[in-house]
Formats: structure tokens, C-alpha cells, sequence
């Protein structure tokens, strides 16, 4: 096989291949076989037709078709291999020769990672924000532990955001009442903005009896979009009371001997959590260091599919909450054209990212090893509400796997920058890597919140750990 590169830009190249019908024998010997067992011949068992009888009955040309067709993913490769090339999607294949039985050529244009220059890494510098545990947060975190714990007791006075209200209320349209938009004895917190558009300017201010109406826009069933005259009336206002922190309290519901360690326990628990987001500060930091240290171009191709995958996200999420794109840029001040640009330009960021830590990751030859595989296969089916092996079949499924380990393989390689980057805090301090890693790499790393705003991480198991169960029995 011979073979030759022709570069069209920094980002696109085209190959050459010419290949000896000598050197396409295993995929002319396998289309044989395969041709062979589907065509009956009078005298020869399935499979055992010879090709020159094959020929005669089927044609040259579809056994040529078939091992070409074999063939030149097999020429491609050695191609690309031999001439260490680094292609970043599928190539446009052209055969420019079919010259039986003398020689296959043809021709591929593919878009290749560009040839740039990394940075050393300990030349780049980041400040991240200090670690800073304050009284207020403290008290804002023991505050919303005594929330879930509140109680509601009757006033005698107009609501405010915070309190909870009973409701009836019936939605109509031109008169008609709303399918599903009528309730009695619903219970509802003013202020959170859950329930229906207008409802909190509408109730804040009433008292146990008062009838208000409103209107608001439909946003699902037959008719979304319609304009609904929504006729509530109050049934009891009633406010929240929190228990008060004392120790029996903390001995009750937190297994504590007193309110002050269960504090000090809150204390710890709100340093590590800032300390993870020091952490990931910093992760993104010294990426965005890295990446501004790097020109390079980026190919046309990649960037295209990027914005279309975002694009279509999009519309699917906004498609998901009812809403449309004129009503969404509405409501974020922007134009069409600059969120545009704004989505081109977070997918040429993305694809940068991709290739600078694809470019990390070969110069150091990290791998990824089976227990780092699957340790993100168990985070991730956990966030997703599925079993791992559930998770693993679907990416199986949806050809993901190769992905997901290309992302993981893209992690190693920012953790090797960050462990010569200089990484400081806004006081000077260096900040410790070996902790960080540490941290990084806990179960507590994976704090989320889940709907109800309460933190959760994700145990090694895959099992949902609330951080403020942690103590309650």
C-alpha cells in the first residue's frame, strides 16, 4: 500500500491510497465466503460455490463491491496510522480507481487535530477565592436543618412570603373551566413561585376568607398559551415556626449532646464543601490558564456539529418547559443574534477544550484503567436515577462508551496540569494539591441539590447520601 497527504488548511488533509489487488485478498476471499453461503448452486454446498462460478452467477462486481467496501476502513487506518495524522470525525471517502484486478485507489478528506504547542504547565499561575467560613453560614445552614423540622401554626393576620396558605381556586377560559385547573383545599407557600404565574401577587396580602382573581398564561395541556381567569379564595393562613436550637434539640433530631457541636459538625461540613469549591475554582481556572496559553485553529467541522448539538439542546429543554425561544430571549435581554453568538462561542470553547486536554492526555500516554471507568459509570447512572449496569447498557447502546472514557482521559490529563500550575488563594497562600485531590476525588465531591434545594452527594455505591441526614435519626 502507498500512500500520500495533501494539506488543504491547518485543519483538513487529504489522503492518498493505492492499494495491489494482492493486498485486498482477505476481504475477496471473505466476500466469497459471504456471497457464497446466500447463493444456491445445483451441485455445491453452501458456501463452497468457487468464485469463478460466483462470478458467473452474481457478478464480479458485487464481490468487488463487497470487499472494497471491507477493505478501505482497513487502508484508512494504516493510512492514517502510518502517517500520524490525528482525525477528529469521519472522513469523505472518494475511490478514484477500481482497476481489477490491478489496484484500489482513492482518496480521503478528514479533519485532523492541527499541530500546536502546549505550554510547560508550571508556568501557569491562578488565585482562587480564600476559604472562609463565616457565622452567617453557620447559621444558615442550622436554620434550614430547623426548617425541615418546623411546624405550622393558624394566624389571625394577611399572608406573607414564607407563610403557608390553604387554597381553593378554578381556572377558566372564556367562562369554561380548566381541565384539571380546579382545587380545593390546596396547600401552598407564598412567595415560592410553584404553582401558577400571578398567583403570589394575588394571595400576598390576604387573609383566612379573602376571594382575589388573577390571570395567567397556560403553559401545558390543550390550551397552552391561552389566557385563564384563575378565581382563588383563602381558607387559613398559617406560618412557619421553627423549633428553637437547644441542646435537647440537637440530642432529639441530630444525636448531639449540645447545640454547640452540632455547630462545630455544620463548621466542618461548610469547610469541606468550600474547600471542593475552592477546588473546582480552581480546575476551572488553570483550564482557562491553559487554554489561553494555546492559539490554535479549530476545525470547521467539529465546531459545526458542537453548535448544532447545543442548538437543538436547547430547543428540546426550552420544548420541555412549554416555553419558546421568542419568550426565553425575552426573559434573558437578549436578541437572537447574541445568543448566537454566545452558543457559537461556547462551542468553539468546548472544542478547544477537547483538544488541548486531547493533547495533554497522548503527550504524558495516560490511560484509563477499568476501577476509574466504572467509578464514574456509578456517579453518573447515580445522578441519572439508574442502576449502573442499566447506565452501562444504554451507553452500549447509544455508542457513548468511547466518549465517556475520552472525557475521563480528558480529566487525568487537567489534573496532571494542575499538579504543576502554581495555585494560590487571594491571601498568597498555596493551596494544598494533595487535599484538594483528596476532596476532589470524595464522595463529597458530587454535591448537588436536589429539587427541594436540599445537598446531597453520591456514595461509591451509588446510593443518595443527604448531607443534612447525616446525623438526624
Amino acid at each position: 500500500m502507498q500512500s500520500s497527504v495533501e494539506t488543504l488548511s491547518p485543519t483538513r488533509v487529504k489522503l492518498t491510497v493505492e492499494a495491489g489487488f494482492d493486498e485486498l485478498k482477505p476481504e475477496l476471499d471473505k466476500a466469497y465466503r459471504t456471497i457464497g453461503a446466500q447463493v444456491k448452486v445445483q451441485g455445491f454446498r453452501p458456501g463452497k460455490v468457487p468464485p469463478r462460478i460466483l462470478d458467473q452467477r452474481v457478478g464480479r462486481g458485487v464481490v468487488l463491491e463487497e470487499a472494497v467496501n471491507e477493505a478501505i476502513p482497513r487502508l484508512y487506518g494504516e493510512a492514517v496510522e502510518s502517517s500520524k495524522l490525528a482525525p477528529v470525525n469521519r472522513p469523505e471517502i472518494e475511490v478514484t480507481t477500481l482497476d481489477d484486478p490491478v489496484k484500489l485507489a482513492f482518496t480521503a478528506e478528514v479533519d485532523i487535530r492541527p499541530d500546536f504547542a502546549l505550554p510547560a504547565y508550571d508556568s501557569l499561575s491562578v488565585t482562587v477565592d480564600d476559604v472562609v467560613v463565616a457565622d452567617s453560614d453557620i447559621a444558615e445552614q442550622l436554620d434550614g436543618l430547623r426548617s425541615r423540622f418546623a411546624s405550622l401554626s393558624p394566624v389571625e393576620r394577611a399572608a406573607v412570603d414564607g407563610d403557608y396558605v390553604s387554597l381553593d381556586l378554578e381556572a377558566t377560559v372564556d367562562g369554561e373551566p380548566v381541565s384539571g385547573g380546579t382545587a380545593q383545599g390546596l396547600s401552598y407557600e407564598v412567595g415560592s413561585g410553584e404553582l401558577l404565574d400571578g398567583i403570589d401577587e394575588a394571595i400576598r396580602g390576604a387573609s383566612a376568607g379573602d376571594a382575589r382573581s388573577f390571570q395567567t398564561a397556560l403553559v401545558a395541556g390543550d390550551l397552552a398559551g391561552k389566557t385563564a381567569d384563575v378565581a382563588v379564595t383563602v381558607r387559613t393562613v398559617n406560618e412557619r415556626v421553627l423549633p428553637e436550637a437547644t441542646d435537647e434539640w440537637a440530642q432529639s433530631v441530630a444525636g448531639f449532646d449540645s447545640i454547640a457541636e452540632l455547630r462545630e459538625d455544620i463548621r466542618t461540613r461548610v469547610d469541606r464543601v468550600k474547600r471542593l469549591e475552592q477546588g473546582v475554582e480552581a480546575r476551572d481556572k488553570v483550564l482557562e490558564a491553559l487554554l489561553a496559553a494555546v492559539e490554535l485553529p479549530l476545525p470547521e467541522s467539529v465546531v459545526e456539529a458542537e453548535l448544532a448539538w447545543r442548538s437543538q439542546t436547547t430547543d428540546e429543554q426550552l420544548t420541555q418547559a412549554g416555553q419558546t425561544k421568542e419568550a426565553f430571549l425575552e426573559e434573558a435581554g437578549k436578541t437572537a443574534e447574541e445568543w448566537d453568538a454566545e452558543l457559537k462561542e461556547g462551542a468553539e470553547t468546548a472544542v478547544k477544550q477537547q483538544l488541548v486536554l486531547d493533547a495533554v492526555a497522548d503527550a504524558e500516554e495516560l490511560q484509563i484503567s477499568d476501577a476509574e471507568l466504572n467509578d464514574q459509570l456509578i456517579r453518573r447512572a447515580a445522578r441519572a436515577g439508574l442502576p449502573p449496569q442499566d447506565y452501562a447498557n444504554r451507553l452500549v447502546q447509544q455508542g457513548a462508551v468511547a466518549g465517556l472514557v475520552a472525557e475521563v482521559r480528558r480529566g487525568k490529563a487537567l489534573a496532571t496540569v494542575m499538579e504543576s500550575a502554581t495555585i494560590t488563594d487571594a491571601s498568597g497562600n498555596a493551596v494544598d494539591l494533595e487535599q484538594l485531590r483528596d476532596d476532589m476525588g470524595s464522595p463529597e465531591a458530587e454535591v448537588e441539590t436536589d429539587e427541594d434545594g436540599r445537598p446531597y452527594h453520591v456514595h461509591d455505591d451509588g446510593s443518595i447520601h443527604y448531607l443534612d441526614d447525616e446525623h438526624a435519626h
